[in-house]
C-alpha cells in the first residue's frame, strides 16, 4: 500500500500533532507499508522537517516556498491541482491539520487529535479556530477515513462532526524512541516536578503555580515548553525553572531527573506527555477530566481536580509516596502502546475504508 502522508506540521517547533505523525511513520513502515511524505514548506521548515524525519525511512516530496502556509491555505481552497500531479498514483492521501489538499483517486484520510476550537474556542488562537474549524469541515464531508488519537475523541468526532461509525477509527500514539528509563538523567540542582506543556490557558499552569506554592520548597517546579498564546503564566518566581522548548534527547533526560510528573491540563484528546513520563520510570500526577483516561489508565490512580490548586498539590505528594508502584504501572501501561500497533490500525483504517469505494 502507498500512502501519501502530509507532514505539513513538523516544520514548524514539535508538539503533540508532530509526535503523534511520527510515531505513525514509524508504525506505517514498521508494518511494510510504502510511505512517501510531502509538504509545501519554507527553507527553515524545511530543515525541520528534515532533522524531524531523520532514522525515518520514507521517501521525501518536500517543496520549499516563500510564504508557505499561504499555499498551503490556496490549495486547500483551490482545490486544484491533485496531489497526484506531484507524487504520483497513490493508495492513500493521509492530510494534517494543516491543509486538506486535493486528489484524483483513492482513500482520503486525515487524523482529528482533538475538537477544542469547537468545544472550547476561548481556550484557542482564533486563527487556530479557524483552520481547524476549515479542515473539520472538509473532513467530515470527504474523508473516507477519520483517524482519532483516543476513544473519546472518536466519540467526539461522532457526537460533534455528525461523523458515521464506520469512516472513525482508533490509533493509539506511542512515546518516542527517546522516552526510555535508561540513560543520563538531568540534574537541576535539587529535587524537582517536571511539567510539559505549550503555554496556552488549556494547559492550566496558572493552578499548577498556586498548587507549587502549596507544597512550600518540597519540591522546585521545572516547566518545559515554548510560549503559546494568550496571558502567559508568570514563571519568575521562587522555586520555578523555566526551561523553554528543548529536542527530544534532552527532554528524555528531564523526565528521568525528575521525581514526579504533573500534567494538569483541563483538556486533552489524549495526552502523550502521559506516556512519555511512564516510559522514562517517573511518577505520574494528572488531572482528573474523562478526556485523560486512556493516556493514564491505572497508572496515574492519583487524579486531580483540574481547577483545584490544593488537590493537585495533594496529587503531587501522594506521586511520591507511592512511587514504586506508580513506576511499576506506568512500565506495564505504556508498554501496550507501541508503533507497531499505531500501524497496524492505521492501516486496517485505510483497508476498511478502500473496501467501502
Amino acid at each position: 500500500m502507498r500512502v501519501a502522508f502530509d507532514v505539513s506540521p513538523l516544520s514548524h517547533a514539535r508538539a503533540g500533532i508532530g509526535n503523534y505523525m511520527l510515531a505513525a511513520l514509524r508504525g506505517l513502515r514498521e508494518n511494510g507499508a510504502d510511505v512517501v511524505v510531502f509538504a509545501p514548506v519554507s527553507a527553515q521548515g524545511r530543515r525541520n522537517v528534515e532533522r524531524a524525519l531523520a532514522g525515518i525511512d520514507v521517501e521525501r516530496r518536500l517543496l520549499t516556498l516563500p510564504f508557505a502556509h499561504g499555499w498551503r491555505t490556496a490549495w486547500s481552497r483551490l482545490g486544484w491541482p491533485a496531489t497526484e500531479r506531484w507524487l504520483g498514483r497513490f493508495d492513500v492521501l493521509h492530510f494534517s491539520d494543516w491543509m486538506f489538499p486535493p486528489q484524483r483517486a483513492g482513500v482520503r484520510a486525515t487524523t482529528i487529535h482533538d475538537l477544542v476550537p469547537l468545544r472550547f474556542p476561548e481556550w484557542t488562537h482564533g486563527r487556530t479556530v479557524r483552520m481547524h474549524g476549515a479542515k473539520y469541515r472538509d473532513a467530515a464531508r470527504t474523508a473516507h477515513a477519520l483517524v482519532c488519537n483516543s476513544e473519546f475523541t472518536a466519540r467526539d468526532v461522532r457526537e460533534l462532526l455528525h461523523v458515521e461509525p464506520e469512516r472513525v477509527r482508533v490509533a493509539h500514539p506511542a512515546a518516542a524512541p527517546a522516552f526510555t528509563h535508561q540513560g543520563e538523567r538531568a540534574d537541576l540542582g535539587r529535587p524537582y516536578a517536571l511539567t510539559v506543556a505549550t503555554l496556552e490557558p488549556r494547559k492550566n499552569l496558572e493552578t499548577l503555580l498556586a498548587a507549587h506554592e502549596l507544597l512550600e520548597g518540597e519540591l522546585a517546579l521545572a516547566v518545559v515548553g515554548a510560549a503559546g498564546w494568550g496571558p502567559q503564566p508568570r514563571l519568575d518566581r521562587p522555586g520555578v525553572i523555566r526551561l523553554g522548548y528543548v529536542d527530544d534527547s534532552e527532554l528524555a533526560r528531564l523526565y528521568r531527573g525528575a521525581s514526579v510528573f504533573v500534567y494538569p491540563s483541563r483538556f486533552e484528546g489524549f495526552g502523550i506527555p502521559v506516556l512519555e513520563a511512564m516510559a522514562s520510570g517517573v511518577p505520574v500526577a494528572a488531572s482528573a477530566h474523562e478526556s485523560l483516561d486512556e493516556a493514564c489508565g491505572d497508572a496515574a490512580v492519583v487524579r486531580a481536580d483540574p481547577d483545584d490548586a490544593q488537590a493537585i498539590a495533594a496529587a503531587v505528594q501522594e506521586a511520591l509516596a507511592r512511587r514504586d508502584e506508580l513506576v511499576a504501572r506506568g512500565f506495564a501501561h505504556v508498554s501496550r502502546f507501541t508503533t507497531r500497533a499505531m500501524g497496524e490500525a492505521l492501516l486496517a483504517a485505510y483497508a476498511d475504508a478502500a473496501a467501502r469505494l
